[in-house]
């Protein structure tokens, strides 16, 4: 199967550079020099990936990458000229899945969509519901649920849940994480860290206080989902006494 590549740069050498490289690497590339362009090319033909950089005219890169979430699940690689943490923050906040700063090694980028395409078009495993609490999850229907409320996630945050509903209870460093979750060697580490804030905010009661996910300092992080009070077992309950006849 050839994946669909759409690049998103108002540089034509950037944009260039990075379709020679992924066309030469296997991908159909299509491209787009600004925000309304990249829009409208995704409506015509979705795409499997976008690389997006966040400068653009008109519309910035995170409000497309916003907008092409609203119209459905679709990766997304940000292109970001400069090296700030809250660049990165944002993109990872908006849903993008990965993050490249300019300038990077065209090679190097194809390596990362390749990553990012093998975990999002990975076949779903399967298997029985996932459950801690009132959370329940459907690895293969991609679907999850806090109660009666379906939570709205995206692919990393999905996955992130399912690694947590399979091993409650246990601490886990970042960089097991972004393994585990991400398939990734190495990387910015506040890719994890970003995404535990985001699922915190859709699934805990407070995020500020979170009870659900909590951090464990000089670690990482640990789920530990309440008992489902359906499944909980009750107290034994004490056997009545028999009546007895009062001493004499």
């Amino acid at each position: 199967m050839t994946h669909r590549v759409l690049v998103v740069d108002d540089d034509p050498t950037v944009a260039e550079v990075v379709a020679s490289y992924l066309d030469r690497a296997g991908f159909t590339v299509d491209r787009a020099a600004d925000g309304p362009a990249a829009l409208a090319r995704a409506a015509a033909e979705r795409p499997d990936l976008v690389v997006l950089d966040l400068m653009l005219p008109g519309l910035d890169g995170l409000e497309v990458c916003r907008k092409l979430r609203d119209e459905g699940p679709v990766a997304v690689i940000m292109l970001t000229a400069r090296a700030d943490e809250d660049d990165r923050v944002l993109g990872l906040e908006v849903g993008a899945d990965d993050y490249v700063t300019k300038p990077f090694s065209p090679r190097e980028l194809v390596l990362r969509v390749e990553s990012v395409l093998r975990r999002t078009t990975a076949r779903a495993p399967s298997g029985p519901l996932l459950r801690g609490g009132s959370i329940s999850l459907d690895p293969a229907a991609r679907r999850a649920a806090q109660g009666d409320v379906e939570l709205s996630l995206t692919i990393r945050e999905f996955d992130l849940l399912a690694y947590f509903l399979r091993h409650p209870g246990r601490a886990h460093r970042r960089e097991e994480l972004m393994r585990r979750v991400w398939g990734w060697q190495f990387g910015d580490l506040s890719t994890v860290t970003v995404h535990v804030r985001r699922l915190r905010e859709k699934i805990e009661t407070d995020p500020a206080t979170p009870t659900l996910i909590t951090t464990v300092w000089g670690v990482g992080y640990r789920f530990d989902p309440p008992p489902d009070p359906d499944t909980s077992p009750h107290p034994p309950r004490t056997p009545d006494r028999p009546e007895q006849d009062p001493p004499l």
